[in-house]
């Protein structure tokens, strides 16, 4: 996937990737319930919540917790160690990007299901039972999203339809957030739906993300070519061409604290071009040449509108925000031209 940062080209398209090619049983090799794998960069206080959470509230079904550390700098591996010894730790020497990480984790899994959580995120009311109940009597579902909380009173909206030129037009205009109840305007994160109900999705939001072995072991694991970004797109794509439901349930609830965004808002700008090239990625991958070039054009034009815009704002507000958003935009800009990524 490497010539898929090369600016205008045209890239040819590797649809085996290595981490695709690992092998992953299908048969699992102990008798636990589901490994729970957590990634985290530089999140120690919000891990330790999680950790905690999962340890007080995962009483029905029998677990082993997996972190994989990116490389972090404040302490996160040795708090693990120091305060969760029955923890499996993989502490990466370098920041492998998530993908890579989760498939790290799952590679030493031994559960019949694997969860994917982010470290940002505090377990509620035996959740993690309560989806491994939920999956268990539906055996066609091999991906479970449950529901998210901002506060008490907030959902998060979680669960979304795969990426097209047409819902990313949509999000970039803010149509989306316009209409939010039009079916049409409000299909990038189906804005219509109150996440009171269940309901099949395209893709199940990877910050909790409960997955069948025997659907990992068709699949393959995570395509590492994403570093951040639309990898459980891409993964819930290959588990629905595999016929694989994916399926939100509103039966279990975790928080998700926001403050893990700490992991991709450490690199603001780098993060904002990331989430175009992983997207540019997707489209290329999945969805085919044509729909690479459209989706090109409409980040192009939405980039410099977008720069030109947060730059008077800037100037006019003084806010120094707006002028950190222009020069997001500049960058992306650059790497669509150029390929060339921020440092």
């Amino acid at each position: 996937m490497e010539a898929l940062s090369h600016g205008w080209s045209a890239p040819l398209v590797e649809r085996d990737k290595r981490s695709q090619r690992r092998t992953f049983p299908a048969a699992r090799t102990s008798e636990l319930d589901v490994s729970i794998v957590v990634v985290s960069w530089n999140t120690r206080d919000i891990l330790r919540g999680c950790l905690r959470s999962v340890f007080e509230q995962t009483r029905k079904v029998s677990f082993e917790v997996i972190v994989i550390d990116n490389n972090s700098h404040d302490g996160s591996a040795e708090m693990v160690r120091a305060e969760f010894p029955v923890v499996t730790l993989i502490a990466n020497a370098e920041n492998r990007g998530f993908a890579a990480a989760c498939n790290q984790g799952m590679q030493v899994a031994s559960a019949r299901y694997t969860l994917l959580l982010n470290p940002d995120t505090v377990v509620l009311d035996d959740a993690i039972s309560r989806c491994v109940g939920y999956a268990d009597v539906r055996p066609d579902v091999g991906v479970v999203g449950c529901q998210v909380l901002e506060d008490e009173s907030r959902i998060t909206p979680t669960g979304f339809s795969f990426p097209s030129p047409l819902n990313v037009f949509l999000a970039l205009s803010g149509l989306s957030r316009a209409f939010p109840r039009s079916r049409l305007f409000g299909r990038p994160e189906l804005s219509w739906w109150d996440r009171h109900s269940e309901r099949d999705v395209d893709v199940v939001t990877g910050m909790f993300m409960l997955v069948r072995r025997e659907a990992i072991a068709q699949v393959g694991l995570m395509d590492e070519a994403y570093f951040v970004y639309s990898e459980e797109a891409d993964w819930c794509y290959r588990f629905a061409q595999a016929g694989w439901r994916r399926v939100f349930t509103p039966c279990a609830r975790i928080v998700h604290l926001d403050g893990g965004a700490k992991s991709t808002k450490q690199a603001s700008k780098k993060m904002f071009v990331q989430l175009q090239k992983s997207t540019m990625i997707y489209h290329r991958k999945n969805r085919g040449l044509a729909s690479w070039w459209l989706l090109k054009l409409i980040y192009i034009g939405s980039n410099f509108v977008r720069m030109i815009a947060w730059f008077v704002l800037s100037v006019v507000k003084l806010d120094s925000r707006d002028w950190h958003r222009s020069a997001a935009a500049r960058a992306a800009l650059v790497y669509h031209f150029t390929g060339s990524e921020p440092k």
